[in-house]
């Protein structure tokens, strides 16, 4: 199996060149190399060019998000790939994660054991950013910064493991619902199944505009939209696999709720910025609209009114800024309506099917 290493970087040569040092270490060779550079100013350009020339490299003129700019990687790389070259998986990365020298090998391998399977997670611990000044690199932990991606009955999405412990637990290979966008392996022919014509469907067999596909949904922009991914895949009958030999790190820079800092919230929120919080509460809304089938969100209404007014209550008093993201996901509902009903019209899953992934 060829595999597309997808990174989009935005002034990210903090963690950049330690990113691309753990690709040079891998024991499978068998990949691509695609850099979306979204307008840097810190020389990510010069620094690939210089230092990695056989690496693809897109530049953007301006930051066009991580949505749009993974589905320009990948895209490039298919009109690339010879045919005969088989099954293509696509690796989305951040350039902020740090793969051990196995991760590609045990990843491929566990895609190829689950056919069925549309993505595999590996197990993503946490990276501290070094106390020496002078280190190269960070400090890895023994801290789960995710296992998978889970959403509960509220409706609230997490990564499964967040700030736990790495033990037991995580030692063994699972069923989960989807992978985390910061590392998670996808097969090209589920994300094909699910892409959109640019420009959202309008009718069934609808041409994509100019022959571009978006896999992740580009009106997300960043945020929540691998969970949109993990969620459409599944509706449209691909499952998700977790696999603990393939081991990375991960420097989280926007770190969410998690059951070491339940309790801190307000601290952990305080540490975002204001975009990042409109496009977190607003995508999280996208999400539902497009994804979560009736029956399911009638079952859960209590939690689902009970979490959502306590959100907009917290945002009404100390963010009131963030409520920006109502109007504008309401602006997008149109939009979101038409891909809802091409979602629906090709699901494949049932409503109690999916429901069992609600913890």
């Amino acid at each position: 199996m060829h595999v597309v290493i997808s990174i989009v970087a935005w002034n990210s040569m903090k963690y950049l060149p330690e990113a691309l040092a753990s690709l040079d270490t891998q024991t499978y060779r068998d990949f691509t190399l695609v850099i979306v550079d979204n307008a840097s100013s810190d020389g990510v350009e010069e620094f690939v060019r210089g230092n990695h020339p056989r690496a693809g490299l897109i530049r953007n003129t301006k930051n066009l998000g991580f949505a749009r700019a993974h589905n320009q990687a990948i895209a490039y790389a298919k009109a690339r790939i010879a045919p005969e070259r088989g099954d293509i998986l696509a690796l989305v990365m951040n350039p902020d994660a740090v793969l051990e020298p196995t991760f590609l090998e045990e990843a491929v391998r566990s895609m190829t054991l689950h056919p069925e399977a549309g993505s595999v997670s590996g197990k993503l611990l946490r990276m501290k950013h070094s106390a020496d000044e002078l280190s190269n690199g960070g400090e890895k932990t023994f801290t789960v910064d995710s296992a998978g991606l889970r959403i509960r009955k509220t409706r609230r999405m997490d990564d499964r493991g967040a700030g736990e412990q790495d033990g037991t637990d995580y030692d063994r290979g699972r069923e989960i619902f989807g992978p985390s966008g910061a590392l998670g392996l996808y097969r090209l022919s589920a994300l094909e199944s699910v892409a959109y014509p640019v420009g959202g469907p309008t009718q069934p067999g609808q041409l994509a505009v100019e022959g571009r596909e978006e896999y992740f949904d580009e009106d997300f922009f960043a945020y929540k939209e691998d969970l949109d991914l993990a969620w459409r895949l599944r509706l449209a009958g691909w499952t998700s696999w977790y696999e603990p030999r393939a081991v990375a790190y991960h420097y989280r820079t926007a770190r969410g709720r998690d059951r070491a800092s339940y309790l801190s919230l307000g601290r952990n929120r305080r540490n975002r910025s204001p975009l990042v919080k409109f496009l977190s509460y607003r995508n999280s809304w996208l999400v539902l609209m497009k994804n979560d089938q009736l029956r399911n969100q009638l079952i859960d209404l209590p939690r689902i009114a009970w979490y959502e007014t306590g959100k907009f209550i917290y945002a009404l008093i100390l963010e009131p800024r963030t409520l920006k993201a109502v109007p504008s996901a309401l602006a997008l509902w149109p939009k979101m309506r038409r891909k809802r009903a091409h979602i629906m019209r090709t699901a494949r899953t049932s409503a109690k099917e999916i429901r069992k992934w609600f913890a």
